[in-house]
């Protein structure tokens, strides 16, 4: 079946659809021994013969992990400055995986690492309103006027954000700081900080504690574990606007590991 080759890419684990349209346009895929720069060129994954920089794609098996990412690294695969990334922190695992979606350098919390460019494709996807809730510390305590701002979208860069769900959770760690949890459908760069700052409050600690229908209160920061079958089928009909049903958590019963750099040890949640 002929299918467009920046989805073959993505769902080969090469690239995300973007990185691998950038591949295409750059003249480093061939098929059959041509190079293709059109992005709406499609090939048959089963019988051509695609490759990437001279190297035959090869479908490797799904991989889906879920990352507690800890402040201090960069939510890519690679930084041109040197920085840490995410990818750091799960060293030993062979599958080209990348992040799916953004936390900023200083952000913590769930993420979701994989090779699976269809189910990433579709958790990034405005369309789908895939629900991240966040555990947020502000400075000061926002009033009620603020909260609604919050919940009705405020303007950032110039366009208004969608409909969130905000809500005042303690209590703070501080007498000038307050802690609100947000429910977010959207994905702009830095949205929550850029909405705090709007109303007033700072963000001082910002921590996404749900994609989804997944979270994972004993997943310390630092440490991945493989999402379940019953995970990732939740996450595709998330991912499909199946909405209601899908955002229900699911059960955790999937082992975890702590990254040491050099190894992935087996490790009991709690």
């Amino acid at each position: 079946m002929l299918v467009r080759l920046p989805k073959i890419l993505s769902a080969a684990g090469v690239a995300s659809r973007r990185a691998s349209e950038a591949l295409i346009t750059g003249g480093r895929v061939t098929v059959n021994g041509a190079t293709v720069r059109e992005l709406g060129s499609r090939a048959d994954p089963d019988r051509d013969d695609i490759r990437v920089d001279g190297r035959r794609l090869r479908t490797p098996p799904r991989r889906y992990l879920l990352l507690n990412k800890p402040r201090g690294y960069i939510t890519t695969r690679s930084d041109p400055e040197g920085r840490p990334t995410v990818l750091d922190l799960v060293p030993g695992i062979r599958e080209y995986l990348y992040p799916v979606g953004r936390l900023d350098y200083d952000s913590e919390g769930l993420l979701i690492l994989t090779n699976d460019g269809d189910l990433a494709a579709q958790l990034m996807h405005p369309r789908h309103e895939v629900e991240r809730e966040y555990e947020v510390t502000v400075r000061g305590t926002p009033d009620r006027e603020a909260v609604q701002r919050l919940r009705q979208g405020v303007a950032v860069e110039g366009r208004r954000t969608a409909p969130a769900t905000v809500r005042l959770a303690g209590p703070p760690p501080r007498e000038d700081q307050a802690r609100i949890t947000v429910v977010l459908r959207e994905g702009r760069s830095r949205q929550i900080r850029r909405m705090c700052d709007a109303v007033g409050h700072p963000v001082v600690r910002l921590r996404r504690v749900r994609i989804g229908p997944v979270r994972d209160p004993r997943l310390k920061p630092g440490m991945v574990r493989d999402l379940t079958p019953r995970e990732v089928n939740a996450l595709r009909a998330t991912g499909r606007g199946e909405g209601a049903r899908a955002r229900q958590s699911v059960p955790l019963r999937s082992a975890t590991w702590r990254a040491d750099r050099k190894a992935l040890v087996p490790r009991r949640p709690g």
